[in-house]
């Protein structure tokens, strides 16, 4: 079989996309389908030491995954309750059905198109297992190209791999492959030729619907020969080597045979994060966001700048980045660790604060209490308390908006100004930002029940509160009449009624989606609207919002309360926590599954979104493709498999700090897992 050459489509030429993003081949494909489909089967895993992966790649490195022993991330991932519950004999129907699916539609197709077997490669991992992206993959072809690598140490399993590498060369060559053989250090690769267009259709239903195209030259022509992709594969001592160029293979084996020259553990940003963060850690993740950043991007070839400007523009990319601050973002750091207790991720932005822009410019002020208060019930399933300004962070928002698309922000401006003038026939003195956003305090409480019922409305729309915190709540509820009058004709006259002292306003809604709350509509409801104890609380469920106000009353039991709460909070509370929340996620659960079995059941529901393969964005392979929902076993039993989960954010003078807790459930505490301390 011989490989002809072609081109990556115009999509990944577009104007907007980073070049390090554009860069990759479609060898990066084959190496991240490889992680797949060892991160999919488990089962059968069990020389000199290879560094690690620090040591290993080179400082030019991009971002990087890494397991430095995949033994032990194996050991702990089986013993996880995700890992338990796929054991459990209730799912075996769905789990069954998603392996066949997936064997059926990526391992089989896989072996065919690049004639290997994957489990000859399977019970290799042995050590350590590396994924890195870097800057330059030395591809004359293409100066843009990045350089993608899967590092796999097989340890005492290094014969093994010799013999299976050996036994791939011959096939290859037996099937009239078109194979180069190169030495680097007398460590023998074998590299093929990939192509796009002419790409196995194991590939590409991975791949954004774009036509296949000739490339474009710098005329707006069609160049004659497309440009190549070339997958490298080889070992050096134990370790394999699957890279989409042969230049970072030889700074990965320049490395392993002793060079000095510089290592990804001698930049000053990753070993910030290795001291804070990686120590002991069984996997975890780094990118150089600022590197990335300023990797310069190109417009497509021959497209017209004198074009007129469009009245209605698609946010670009790089000005979305700006905007946010993202470009303001160094690095950003991402472990795991494993307890007995749960499990722990913490995700690390180093953003100083000299440098920060727009949102991440948006300072948390004094240190405030994010804990849950005392009149949250017990029997709430999901908690949030930001802790900001609320002034600021409208300010903020403002200018976000502004930056990245004009057309929004004049939009927001004109209902304010509208807004303005429908309050002023009533009250000539009355100003939207002032008596409204000028009363925004710094707390902002939200908390759901789990549903009512398991009929489709109810599971859409749990009960729930958002509570505001407020200088002058009662000028607040007065003056947010005046922006509810755009949801609905009734808020300028809205019901009235008084309950335990205090003025319950409610307003019909119409059937449609809360804007940046909601992504589909409601059938018609009701907003109902109260003042009370420095908070304005707001719900479409008078009940919520009635209990809310008759709290000091009510002798029930609250959230905190809860049996290890206290405890997993404090994994992710710090200073300068600006961010806490919680879910129970054995009672979400529950509400989730029936969603899921109601879509499975539905003809008119749309799929589940496509299952993406970054960077490549939306493809035409579902979600539902491999996962049928209706096999699902009943929530009851798999509730034991879930506990709860709670998250903090932490904003300090370096950067801000996420943290992630899933508690590990009471019946499997006292299991295996307790080996893992």
């Amino acid at each position: 079989m011989r490989i002809q050459e072609t081109r990556l489509s115009s999509q990944f030429e577009s104007h907007d996309l980073p070049r390090w993003r554009r860069g990759i081949s479609l060898a990066g494909i084959v190496i991240t389908f490889l992680v797949w489909s060892l991160g999919f089967a488990f089962s059968g895993f069990g020389a000199a030491a290879v560094p690690p992966a620090e040591k290993l790649l080179p400082d030019d490195t991009l971002a990087v995954v890494t397991t430095p022993d995949f033994p032990r991330l194996r050991a702990i991932l089986d013993q996880s309750p995700q890992a338990r519950l796929l054991d459990d004999p209730a799912l075996k129907p769905f789990k069954d059905n998603f392996i066949t699916k997936w064997t059926d539609d990526i391992v089989k197709p896989l072996e065919r198109d690049l004639d290997i077997n994957v489990r000859d490669y399977l019970d290799l991992a042995q050590g350590q297992v590396t994924c890195a992206l870097t800057r330059n993959a030395g591809q004359a072809t293409d100066a843009d190209a990045r350089g993608l690598l899967l590092l796999l140490d097989a340890k005492d399993k290094a014969n093994q791999l010799k013999s299976n590498l050996a036994r791939l060369k011959k096939k290859w060559l037996d099937s009239g492959r078109l194979v180069r053989i190169e030495k680097v250090r007398d460590f023998e690769f074998l590299i093929v030729s990939l192509s796009t267009n002419e790409a196995p259709r194991t590939f590409k239903q991975f791949l954004p619907h774009s036509p296949e195209t000739l490339p474009i030259g710098p005329e707006g022509q069609a160049t004659k020969s497309p440009p190549k992709a070339e997958l490298v594969i080889g070992r050096a001592n134990s370790l394999l080597i699957v890279a989409n160029s042969l230049n970072p293979v030889e700074k990965i084996v320049a490395h392993l045979t002793g060079s000095a020259t510089p290592a990804l553990g001698d930049l000053a940003t990753f070993q910030a994060n290795q001291l804070a963060l990686f120590r002991d850690a069984p996997l975890y993740a780094w990118l150089n966001v600022k590197v990335m950043n300023e990797l310069p991007s190109t417009k497509t070839a021959g497209a017209n700048d004198n074009q007129p400007p469009d009245p209605f523009p698609v946010v670009r990319q790089d000005r979305y980045l700006a905007a946010t601050g993202v470009m303001g973002v160094k690095t950003v750091a991402i472990s795991f660790h494993q307890s007995a207790e749960g499990t722990l991720m913490q995700v690390n932005f180093a953003s100083p604060e000299a440098n920060r822009q727009s949102l991440f410019k948006l300072p948390p002020g004094e240190p405030r209490d994010c804990g849950i208060p005392p009149f949250v019930p017990a029997d709430a399933v999901d908690f949030q308390r930001v802790r900001l300004d609320g002034q600021k962070a409208w300010a903020a928002f403002e200018k976000f908006l502004s930056e990245i698309s004009p057309q929004a922000f004049s939009g927001i401006t004109a209902i304010i100004d509208l807004a303005n003038l429908n309050a002023r026939q009533k009250d000539p003195t009355f100003d939207v930002r002032k008596n409204l956003i000028g009363n925004l305090g710094d707390d902002l409480i939200i908390y759901t029940k789990a549903p009512r019922s398991l009929a489709p409305n109810d599971l859409d729309a749990p009960p729930a509160i958002t509570l505001l915190s407020s200088p002058n709540p009662d000028q607040f509820v007065a003056a947010l009449q005046s922006v509810l009058i755009f949801m609905s004709a009734q808020a300028d006259k809205p019901a009235e009624r008084e309950f335990l002292g205090r003025k319950i306003l409610s307003v019909p809604l119409p059937s449609l989606a809360l804007p940046f709350v909601e992504t589909k509509p409601h059938p018609p409801r009701t907003i109902h609207y109260a003042a009370s104890a420095g908070y304005v609380a707001l719900s479409t469920d008078a009940s919520v919002l009635e209990e809310f106000l008759r709290r000091s009353e009510n002798q029930v039991r609250s959230l905190r309360e809860t049996v290890g709460l206290a405890e997993a909070a404090q994994k992710v509370i710090g200073p300068g926590t600006i961010v806490f929340g919680f879910e129970n996620q054995a009672e979400t659960l529950r509400g989730k599954i029936e969603q899921w079995k109601l879509e499975a059941a539905s003809a008119t529901n749309a799929p589940p979104p496509n299952l993406p393969l970054p960077p490549f964005g939306p493809t035409e392979k579902s979600v539902r493709d491999w996962m049928d929902f209706s096999l699902l076993p009943p929530s009851d039993a798999m509730s034991k498999y879930f506990h709860f989960s709670v998250y903090g954010v932490s904003a300090g003078i370096d950067g801000f700090t996420y943290k992630y807790f899933v508690a590990t459930p009471p019946a499997l505490r006292a299991g295996p897992a307790a080996a893992l301390r």
